[in-house]
């Protein structure tokens, strides 16, 4: 396997309401999914989530945690009938998870279609905030990972995996990528600690909250490997790896490197390809003195006893990647993989020398360049509260408001989609998995579809008594070319579904 797998971004938006400092985040975010539903002509009844498949509280080391002794945060099985659940004709969900709007990409299959769709899911919340802004006060939207004052919300990365690969393996070879992975692919933030209550600036927004190596939470002692075995795909072939570490870019170089190295590194891990032991000593608190070094001079000690810098830790891993890439495809290698390992060495050569030279491409050092413009023309401590009003403003969704938006409105960073295609991925589904058969039906069929899963579609059929339930366990399934006609050539659900069952008839 190359960079192409099957992936998504899920990321939970930053939310306030302009002056109201108390209003009710939970019903803030229920109006942001139903404002955005309703211009879509979803109705808060219909296209909900089907939970019958979730499993968050499997391990992938092998046992379940048992429900009483489980955070409420991770009982993600429970159908909450107040909190709004609704999934779009892009084939992605859109509800509220905890205190927070979120949108969970569709299945893709190559890092850049991942960059697509996430850019889409920006765009999702800056149309919400645009509709709610007339009913005043309306909401803000923040792309962002941490209010700054103790809270911390997710961007959650999907990759299917191979079962076969042992999860022992995954934790040993993937932990030390991720302790350093953040040089490249963090968002920045001012503030040291969980609340900011030290002054300073760092790589990553997630990197303080997390306090444990390997472990099934993800809302509190969030660990570097999270361990959550809930593949929505068939089980005994699929394993997906939730990762829970990253944060939420609004560079796409940064994005992109992000996604396509991390699958790079773990198809070397399915192929059991590395041959050396790059393990870092003491994965926690090594994360965090990352995250606290922005000059990239400090070293780091790997379980070998060599101290090294972060960068040339990854440095290491893209060479390693290249050598397998090379000696597995040759020639054959695909243009996703290319494109790839090219950026991802562009930004470590402008990484190993002057970090800022990364701005055009990496998100902290670009904020980190707007910042020190404010620092300098106004002489600002980094306990400043103005800069800490910089870095939310940077993670603004709106295109006028948000720094990162005006940053590339004015191509001072690279911007490898543009926004015609991220909007059209706001309604169109990727076409090469599952998600355009779960998006299929929702725009053919609105009044049929009753719920809808990663893995199912459910159906109401006109006068049978019971809900039809489409499985869709094959993410690589369910495609344009595999099922367009068919449901093209469907005059109603019913016919749909007598059409499957016949292609199911053939195919035994």
């Amino acid at each position: 396997m190359t960079v192409r797998r099957v992936m998504g971004i899920e990321t939970e938006y930053g939310i306030s309401v302009p002056g109201s400092p108390t209003a009710n985040p939970m019903v803030l975010s229920g109006d942001v999914v139903t404002t955005y539903a309703a211009s879509r002509g979803i109705r808060p009844a219909q296209a909900s989530w089907d939970y019958a498949d979730e499993t968050p509280l499997h391990d992938a080391r092998g046992f379940d945690m048992g429900r009483g002794v489980a955070h409420a945060s991770q009982l993600t099985d429970i159908d909450d009938p107040t909190m709004a659940n609704v999934v779009l004709t892009n084939g992605a969900r859109l509800y509220v998870d905890h205190a927070h709007p979120e949108y969970a990409s569709p299945e893709v299959t190559n890092p850049r279609d991942a960059v697509v769709w996430d850019k889409a899911g920006e765009l999702v919340m800056r149309d919400a905030v645009h509709r709610l802004a007339t009913v005043p006060p309306g909401v803000n939207l923040y792309k962002n990972n941490t209010d700054g004052k103790g809270a911390s919300y997710g961007t959650h990365e999907n990759y299917l995996m191979s079962r076969r690969t042992p999860f022992a393996r995954i934790i040993a070879q993937l932990t030390p990528f991720f302790v350093v992975r953040q040089v490249m692919c963090g968002s920045g933030r001012v503030g040291i600690g969980v609340d900011s209550r030290a002054t300073g600036y760092q790589l990553a927004q997630r990197s303080d909250f997390f306090e444990a190596e390997v472990g099934l939470e993800t809302t509190l002692k969030r660990p570097i490997i999270n361990t959550r075995d809930e593949p929505h795909a068939v089980a005994d072939l699929y394993r997906r790896l939730h990762v829970i570490l990253g944060d939420a870019n609004h560079c796409d170089v940064a994005n992109l490197v992000k996604m396509g190295s991390t699958s790079l590194v773990l198809a070397m891990i399915e192929d059991d390809a590395f041959t050396s032991d790059l393990s870092v000593r003491s994965p926690v608190p090594t994360l965090r003195a990352v995250s606290h070094d922005p000059s990239l001079k400090s070293t780091i000690e790997l379980m070998d006893g060599r101290s090294i810098r972060p960068v040339e830790l990854l440095r290491t891993f893209h060479e390693l990647a290249a050598t397998y890439v090379d000696d597995k495809w040759g020639t054959d290698v695909d243009t996703d993989t290319i494109e790839v390992l090219r950026w991802w060495d562009t930004v470590l050569t402008a990484l190993e020398g002057d970090p800022m030279d990364a701005r055009r491409w990496v998100d902290w050092v670009a904020k980190l360049s707007v910042l020190e413009g404010y620092r300098e023309r106004d002489s600002l401590g980094w306990g400043d509260p103005r800069l800490k009003a910089v870095d939310i403003q940077w993670s603004d969704v709106r295109s006028d408001r948000g720094l990162a938006h005006r940053l590339a409105a004015t191509n001072r960073v690279e911007v490898l989609v543009p926004e015609a295609e991220a909007a059209a991925a706001m309604d169109n589904a990727p076409e090469d998995t599952r998600a355009w058969f779960r998006g299929a039906c929702l725009r053919k069929f609105p009044e049929s579809v009753v719920a809808a899963s990663w893995d199912s579609v459910v159906v109401e059929v006109p006068g049978e008594r019971t809900l039809q339930r489409i499985p869709i366990l094959e993410p690589l399934r369910g495609t344009k070319d595999a099922v367009g006609d068919l449901v093209d050539g469907a005059s109603d659900i019913r016919s749909l579904l007598e059409s499957l069952a016949a292609v199911d008839r053939a195919a035994d």
